[in-house]
């Protein structure tokens, strides 16, 4: 069992266990091409900036229904006016519907993610020491089928989504419910991800530790910001205490 004061990890998903393969806009255009739109670094600046602006403009991916069947249609309309946003933007097409279920299905597989190359080994170790391990993401219920895809599923005690916490990162809200899940204060859990105010500042509004994974490489390692994940292992918050 972990003796160190943390009881359970909470881990944020893309940008921090795993990532797109490549860029979003490499990833529409694998698709969108064949529906005419030009395959050219240009197209992938401007596909990328624009969904960020985008995804700023969106509200929360919260929805008032609790069946799977409708939750999972309400995530996938949200998406749709995501990406048809972004196109509107930056240029429509014909087949933009059939473009659109391709894509969005294409996300939730394996193909267009990777593990960062110490995910696997970081949980392993953690699991292995006796921290439950749980996710807390803004991600969609595509989340359970890309865990599987990418091998990492076993590893988590907890699954916390937005649209089915009813709350998104950075409300208290989501926070809250995924602790109900281990039945643990704010004390006994450590955050970590790699947005400063989704992850950071919402984990801290709610009382959790947290760590801040920042992969630019132009930060040191401190106790509360990591390049990578490797330095969780040897986090002082996560060691033994000496009686």
């Amino acid at each position: 069992m972990a003796s160190s004061p943390i009881k359970a990890i909470f881990f944020d998903a893309v940008g921090t266990l795993f990532d797109v393969k490549g860029s979003v806009g490499q990833v529409y255009l694998t698709y969108a091409k064949k529906y005419g739109v030009p395959e050219t670094e240009e197209m992938v600046i401007k596909l990328n900036a624009t969904f960020r602006e985008t995804m700023k403009d969106m509200p929360a991916p919260i929805f008032s229904v609790e069946r799977p069947e409708k939750l999972k249609q309400c995530e996938r309309l949200w998406w749709f006016d995501v990406v048809h946003a972004v196109f509107y933007r930056v240029g429509m097409f014909e087949g933009f519907d059939d473009f659109f279920d391709e894509v969005f299905d294409a996300f939730g597989q394996a193909t267009h993610w990777e593990l960062f190359p110490e995910t696997r080994t970081v949980l392993t170790q953690l699991k292995e020491r006796g921290f439950e391990l749980g996710i807390i993401s803004n991600f969609d219920s595509r989340f359970f089928q890309l865990a599987r895809a990418l091998e990492i599923n076993q590893f988590f005690d907890s699954v916390t989504i937005s649209s089915l916490a009813g709350a998104a990162k950075p409300a208290t809200k989501i926070f809250s419910y995924a602790m109900e899940q281990h039945m643990l204060t704010p004390e006994e859990v450590l955050h970590v991800g790699d947005h400063p105010v989704e992850d950071v500042e919402g984990a801290q509004q709610a009382g959790l530790h947290t760590v801040l994974i920042n992969r630019s490489g132009l930060v040191v390692d401190d106790d509360q910001t990591l390049s990578t994940l490797l330095p969780l292992l040897q986090l002082p918050l996560l060691q033994a205490s000496v009686s």
